[in-house]
């Protein structure tokens, strides 16, 4: 299955990217496809990008050029064109960025995946 990972980054200790690399494995190693945020924004910015203790976007789009609607242009485009379905991290509700790719997945009829705190251990 094709899954777009959704969950919260934006000021979030180094966007989350460890709790989106730790449910990406997961998924893969239950032999699903899985589109990563995370590993979308260090091809287009860089490995670094995912440094950042506060989470500051600002910061990001400062030392990095990063690009909020570059990457949800991205990110919804997989989830239209692509995903299969869409797997939320736990927080997801609270995060505008996949609060909106929760809506789109549902309005495309595509499988919804809440996923427990299981997915989001790092150690």
């Amino acid at each position: 299955m094709k899954i777009y990972l959704a969950g919260p980054m934006r000021n979030i200790p180094n966007f989350n990217f460890p709790a989106f690399d730790y449910a990406a494995a997961k998924l893969r190693d239950e032999g699903h496809e899985v589109f990563s945020p995370a590993d979308h924004d260090r091809q287009q910015n860089g490995d670094e990008i995912g440094n950042n203790p506060t989470g500051d976007e600002s910061e990001a789009t400062k030392t990095f050029g990063f690009s909020l609607r570059r990457a949800l242009a991205a990110d919804t485009a997989y989830i239209c064109r692509q995903a299969d379905a869409i797997a939320l991290l736990p927080g997801w509700e609270k995060s505008s960025g996949a609060s909106a790719e929760y809506a789109l997945a549902r309005c495309l009829g595509l499988t919804i995946i809440i996923l427990g705190k299981e997915y989001t251990h790092v150690a």
